[in-house]
């Protein structure tokens, strides 16, 4: 990558000063062919100091991040223009000294420092040299803000604080009916002792479901979502979830099922799929209200492919328009009928692993309307 100045643009003599840019060198632009990209279009700060130190380049991404005005940055010394501290209060340029240091490095992994005042940035450094072991030519500063970090350190904190809540109430109830079991057994009837072990049962499950969620999510976030894919009966898979839901209580006139065929055979993971289903006629059911109608139709999919979709509705309040946009974020809620927020946002990562999409809108009903489109995804082999 070069770094100088290249182009037509008058700007240009603000960023760079030409008469500081020796012969065949680019300092202004970084591109190839001719074709120069302006420092100002890169979205991170870029900063660039000469063989003597001083900055001959500071882009405007640069100046939004420092807070430090262009004109009172270029042509300074680096370290007086960047005064940068890390976080034990020792002057960076000075520990990393990258003109007078060892030959042999190439620059600084990105690290957390401070400008005077407080304000944190993201810095990272690369040295350029004529030669291997030559003098540094050029001091190539990445800039990023910290912004980023902090929602992702606050979403983590979240996230923790969240399981540690959702798992402190069943394990309590487990550990204080086991106890409670293990003490004076001989004094319950057969059916309290019944009562307390189905209860212990089913914390116990809800515990289960909680790591299942933790381990989905960081497998989606690193993109490690694995997928056994095989062909799967979409229009079987929602009939089988609305038999358990009324076997479990549900009236089965609640549920309306409607399906288009001839539906394309999906290869898909069942279990995932199944996870799918699960979560949004869990979520219509709880949060919805009157009629839960499921229907699965053809559906062109992403670049054309064949797909099914599947669409789930209900009859209830709806999501408010301002909290659509919000809906497969972590900890998103519906309402304060329980859950950890975490469903929808898990239901998104896996119709996303399967390359499908998934949208939410308003039912006919007034109600909530999720569909997601899987497509078919042959295996290769057997086209």
């Amino acid at each position: 990558m070069a770094v100088g100045m290249s182009g037509p643009r008058a700007r240009a003599e603000a960023v760079v000063r030409p008469a500081e840019v020796p012969d065949g060198d680019t300092a202004a632009g970084i591109g190839s062919g001719g074709q120069a990209l302006d420092p100002d279009d890169l979205p991170d700060g870029l900063v660039v100091a000469d063989e003597t130190g001083r900055i001959i380049c500071f882009n405007s991404a640069a100046a939004r991040i420092t807070a430090v005005p262009r004109a009172a940055a270029l042509g300074r010394p680096l370290e007086h223009a960047l005064p940068l501290e890390d976080l034990k209060g020792r002057r960076w340029w000075e520990l990393t000294d990258p003109y007078g240091g060892l030959a042999t490095r190439v620059g600084q992994p990105e690290r957390n420092l401070l400008l005077p005042g407080g304000r944190e940035v993201l810095v990272s450094a690369r040295y350029v040299r004529e030669s291997p072991t030559g003098p540094v030519r050029r001091l190539v500063v990445s800039l990023r803000g910290t912004e980023a970090r902090r929602r992702n350190e606050r979403s983590d904190a979240e996230l923790i604080a969240t399981v540690a809540h959702e798992l402190r109430s069943p394990l309590t109830s487990v550990k204080g009916f086991t106890a409670t079991l293990l003490a004076k057994w001989e004094r319950f009837t057969d059916d309290q002792k019944r009562l307390m072990l189905e209860t212990v049962y089913a914390d116990a499950n809800r515990v289960t479901r909680l790591i299942t969620e933790l381990l989905d999510i960081s497998r989606i976030d690193s993109g490690r979502l694995e997928l056994r894919r095989q062909p799967v009966d979409l229009s079987a898979a929602v009939e089988r979830h609305v038999q358990a839901l009324t076997a479990a209580g549900q009236d089965p006139a609640r549920f309306l099922v409607r399906t288009c065929q001839p539906l394309p055979v999906v290869w898909a993971d069942p279990d995932k799929v199944d996870q799918v289903l699960g979560n949004l006629l869990e979520n219509a059911v709880r949060h919805g209200e009157g009629t839960v109608t499921i229907e699965v139709a053809p559906a062109p999919a992403k670049s054309d492919e064949k797909g099914t979709a599947v669409t789930v509705s209900d009859e209830g309040p709806g999501i408010p328009e301002e909290s659509m946009a919000r809906v497969f974020t972590r900890f998103w809620r519906g309402s304060k009928r329980g859950g950890t927020g975490l469903g929808l946002y898990i239901v998104k990562g896996i119709v996303e692993a399967h390359g499908g999409t998934i949208t939410v809108g308003r039912g006919p009903g007034g109600g909530a309307e999720f569909r997601f489109i899987l497509p078919v995804s042959t295996p290769a082999y057997m086209k």
